[in-house]
């Protein structure tokens, strides 16, 4: 899978690992995870591009079976160590997210958070993830909202608990990101007749098999 980003590695994996696992998004991660769990009870779950694992981890905690795939070593690694500090077992493993190692109909809910922008292939990633849904299964895709402000930004940086260096970095990052995202018009072009919602910083996706 090619990537519009450089891929995470080593010392910058960690470094973001670290930035991502403030008490306040650690917060985040168990709402939307509960939120998905209500949604779907009893889902068997795929996250592609997982990261750190932490949303992964979250879901696994309410009782779901949990794959997460990532195409950086270093995030499966951390992903992994994430899992055996929380006592659960997710299935954490290297992949492509433009050629899933799984087979048609698989999972009931597939999960991408503040990934599906860094694909450079967004149409085949989109196609494995419907090819992996079961018959009635979700794909939620959360991501930057295109016609975000700096004062979205702002405020949702300021929620992070970060320290003021890192806050102003992870300013930076998402400014520079915000302007790869797409708008809901490619979105549609994209995914057809997808429910979208936006909500400040974010856009999410929503896709049924």
């Amino acid at each position: 899978m090619k990537l519009r980003v450089p891929e995470m590695e080593g010392r910058s994996a960690r470094w973001y690992a670290k930035q991502r696992g403030s008490a306040p998004q650690m917060s985040a991660y168990r709402r939307s995870a509960s939120k998905l769990s209500a949604e779907a009870p009893g889902a068997t779950v795929l996250e592609v591009a997982p990261g750190p694992g932490y949303h992964a981890v979250e879901l696994a905690r309410l009782g779901h079976p949990v794959t997460g795939l990532d195409i950086s070593h270093t995030m499966v690694e951390i992903a992994r160590e994430t899992a055996v500090r929380a006592g659960v077992d997710v299935d954490f493993r290297p992949g492509d997210a433009t050629a899933m190692p799984f087979g048609d109909g698989s999972f009931d809910l597939v999960v991408c958070q503040a990934a599906f922008k860094n694909f450079l292939d967004p149409t085949a990633a989109l196609n494995e993830m419907r090819r992996v849904l079961r018959p009635g299964g979700l794909a939620v895709i959360q991501d930057l909202n295109s016609e975000a402000t700096r004062a979205d930004i702002a405020a949702e940086v300021a929620a992070m608990g970060l320290s003021a260096v890192n806050a102003a970095l992870t300013r930076l990052t998402l400014s520079w990101l915000r302007r790869r995202a797409r708008t809901v018009a490619q979105w549609r072009e994209l995914t057809g007749e997808a429910e979208i919602r936006l909500d400040g910083l974010s856009l999410e996706v929503r896709l049924r098999a």
